[in-house]
């Protein structure tokens, strides 16, 4: 089987939500998507963060991959690319306040200020902040001291003593367990919308 029919089928898989393909398909590209996105940031966490939004973006969008129309390398490369320029876009004005989790769980951040959309994100932060805190003590702390406290993955590994593929192992269960919380979520869209209020 050539390397394009098998990432065809990865993707038909992650489509139907086949959390193993995304991780097949995670192994095989990461580091490739890492390099790619370190060029366009040119910063280690940065250019993790951007690996990701892309890989939360396949997750949720893998059924919009027609591979009629060219390479899953080039469709990643492309998304790879816009996540990365609007991650530098939002670093270049300032938007240090702006949530991590935001930015990087759930690709809630956007530049409207709306009254209705604040409260959107508010929530949003919150059902994110409740699916972390359901997550495994070893997943937590990956995620939090990525996230959170803004270190990498090697540097992870090293203040933890854990090696660097168990923290990616970890980051990409977390990721996963994560996307099944927030889905769950969208099923009871009125959980945890008490004490928010336009």
């Amino acid at each position: 089987m050539t390397e394009s029919m098998e990432d065809s089928r990865l993707m038909r898989q992650i489509a139907e939500r086949d959390a193993s393909a995304l991780e097949l398909l995670y192994d095989r590209y990461e580091r490739a998507v890492y390099s790619f996105a370190y060029r366009i940031v040119g910063d280690p966490m940065t250019a993790e963060e951007t690996v990701q939004e892309l890989f939360m973006r396949v997750w949720n969008n893998a059924e919009r991959y027609d591979a009629s129309q060219g390479k899953l390398t080039t469709w990643m490369f492309a998304i790879t690319r816009n996540i990365a320029v609007d991650m530098l876009r939002r670093k270049s004005k300032g938007a240090a306040s702006t949530s991590v989790e935001h930015e990087t769980l759930a690709a809630y951040a956007d530049e409207h200020t709306n009254t209705e959309e604040e409260v959107q994100r508010k929530w949003e932060g919150s059902r994110i902040k409740e699916a972390l805190s359901q997550l495994n003590g070893d997943q937590q702390q990956v995620i939090e001291s990525i996230y959170y406290a803004g270190l990498t993955q090697q540097e992870v590994s090293s203040r933890f003593g854990i090696p660097l593929g168990t923290v990616k192992s970890r980051v990409r269960l977390a990721m996963r367990q994560l996307q099944k919380l927030l889905a769950d979520a969208e099923l009871h869209p009125d959980a945890g919308r008490e004490g928010i209020h336009p």
